[in-house]
């Protein structure tokens, strides 16, 4: 749909990323009028798939594994299986590699895992399977918490009560611990620490970081809980259940409708402009699925916020630069360690000391030579990637956060990349029938969201997480100004494919115009951003 002229409708979504999409739906089940405008020609922003490597190959462009969208309780919520969408497991979650060749492997048995785990150290397995108990008892309401805005009171309630006072000063303990330091209180061996430490640093996060063991721990957890699922047919299918069961409700995207303002009067969203200088009214609310400082300081412009807000923004960090490479290969990987060979996800090319340098370079804003990859193999997950008896390759790496990457910068880390693949499988570049290289340019020229190919719309660090995300506020998609939402991973609770953002942004307009209450709403959201930013 594309448009010119004047329109009118209930809420204007600015980005048709998977947040965005899920606010639309929310919103349209509401029964408001609905238009999200989309920049690109695609919808879904970091959820899509296309054929990129060679034919008959499908890769996911961005994200790919869903631990955290197959959880989610809003994307539940949204029962998407009606639209089209199933899920797929590998036959093991996650194997980490090591240097010295042993593997450590997350299997959806416990007792796989565990016998995993037992031959890094004697009591290992059982270490694991306490800590899953210890899981398995706050899992919900962990879930609750971490997707519903905050101050999480349901899923706080809910865990308190669970765990008691001194249950519930542990977990909160464990949510700022360092994973290197909960890794070392776990185990006695190197398996369990590496398997935590490699989930963290799917973040920007050190292991030595303050909250990088609550990212390892979860994404671990889940993945004995629940597994790491792709879904079938690709990343697309998420975009084309959301894309779906909107339209069916009546709600529209306009593509190549490139947002360049957002109208405000008297301190409220009025609607959007796009670049062609068409004019969307929003009688309702303008929900923005895009980063934070393209919203406050392109779209809305620092003349109409407030000066302490500008100033804060200055001291927004992205999370690190991204380069992805996706390979079409011939046959599957030639792993030298056969346990790796069943596993959708692995970690390949360091352990614990390991990350803790390839992380200490990216810090120095240096490119490590010994790259760490998260590699996916997508056919060994869902045959549909591609022919029988191929593979589906994919691999990624961060980077230090820039925007000026050098080609040759970055031919010469796609050759280290390779050349980890090498050594762990030997062979592997003889099977190489394509490749598709997404560097942090590519990723932003594709996705404008993805600023730098920073994929977590903001670092998960401690200091810009909570209701300190993205700026010291009020931990909601609440913006200064009346009626106009953030929805973006640069929210609470940032970067993951669950639709939190859009959820809670969603949530926000819709008690901000509830007629008894909408007004008092409006009320106590000004009081807070006064006292915030006076």
């Amino acid at each position: 749909m594309t448009s010119s002229g004047t329109h009118t409708v209930d809420a204007v979504v600015v980005g048709a990323g998977h947040n965005g999409l899920v606010a639309a739906n929310l919103l349209a089940d509401a029964g408001w009028e609905v238009v999200v405008l989309e920049a690109t020609g695609a919808p879904g922003g970091a959820v899509r798939s296309a054929e990129v490597t060679a034919p008959g190959y499908l890769s996911d462009l961005y994200s790919s594994f869903y631990p955290l969208g197959y959880a989610s309780p809003v994307l539940r919520g949204l029962d998407l299986a009606r639209y089209g969408l199933s899920w797929r497991h590998a036959p093991d979650v996650l194997a980490h590699l090591m240097p010295d060749g042993q593997a450590a492997v997350i299997n959806r048995d416990p007792e796989v895992t565990a016998a995993s785990l037992e031959a890094f150290a004697p009591g290992d397995g059982d270490r694991w399977l306490h800590a899953y108990a210890d899981w398995q008892q706050v899992a919900e309401p962990m879930m609750t918490a971490i997707t519903t805005p905050f101050p999480p009171v349901r899923g706080g309630l809910s865990l308190l009560r669970r765990l008691r006072t001194a249950g519930a000063l542990r977990l909160a303990r464990r949510l700022v611990v360092p994973v290197r330091k909960l890794g070392d209180e776990l185990f006695d061996g190197a398996g369990g620490p590496t398997l935590l430490a490699g989930c963290a640093l799917h973040t920007d996060l050190a292991p030595e970081e303050a909250g990088s063991g609550v990212y390892g721990w979860l994404l671990a957890m889940l993945g004995q809980q629940i597994g790491w699922p792709v879904p079938v047919g690709g990343a697309q299918q998420i975009t084309d259940a959301l894309v779906a069961r909107l339209t069916a409700r009546g709600g529209r995207i306009s593509y190549h409708a490139r947002v360049d303002r957002v109208l405000t009067a008297r301190g409220r969203a009025m609607g959007a402009r796009t670049v062609d200088g068409s004019l969307w009214r929003a009688r309702r609310a303008v929900l923005a699925d895009v980063p934070a400082p393209a919203l406050y300081l392109d779209l809305v412009g620092a003349a109409v916020l407030p000066p302490r807000l500008v100033e804060d923004l200055a001291h927004f960090r992205w999370d690190g630069s991204t380069l992805k490479v996706d390979w079409a290969l011939s046959a599957p990987v030639p792993w030298t360690n056969r346990a790796v060979a069943t596993a959708g996800t692995v970690h390949l090319g360091a352990d614990l000391d390991g990350l803790t340098g390839y992380a200490a370079a990216l810090a120095r804003s240096e490119l490590p030579r010994d790259p760490f990859l998260l590699v996916g193999q997508m056919t060994t997950a869902d045959p549909e990637h591609s022919p029988p008896g191929t593979e589906s390759l994919w691999a990624y790496t961060h980077l230090p956060f820039r925007r000026d990457w050098r080609a040759d910068e970055i031919a010469e880390h796609v050759t280290r990349m390779e050349q980890v693949l090498e050594d762990a499988a030997p062979g592997f570049r003889q099977l190489v029938v394509g490749r598709h290289v997404a560097g942090p340019a590519d990723l932003e020229r594709e996705n404008p969201s993805l600023v730098g190919g920073a994929l977590g719309g903001g670092t998960a660090a401690a200091y810009q997480q909570l209701f300190l995300r993205p700026i010291p506020g009020l931990g909601r998609a609440d913006t200064p100004v009346d009626r106009l939402y953030l929805a973006s991973a640069s929210a609470h609770p940032g970067g993951g494919v669950h639709g939190a953002p859009g959820a809670n942004a969603a949530r926000a307009a819709l008690a901000r115009d509830r007629a008894l209450t909408g007004a008092a709403y409006a009320r106590l959201i000004s009081t807070a951003n006064r006292a915030l930013y006076p």
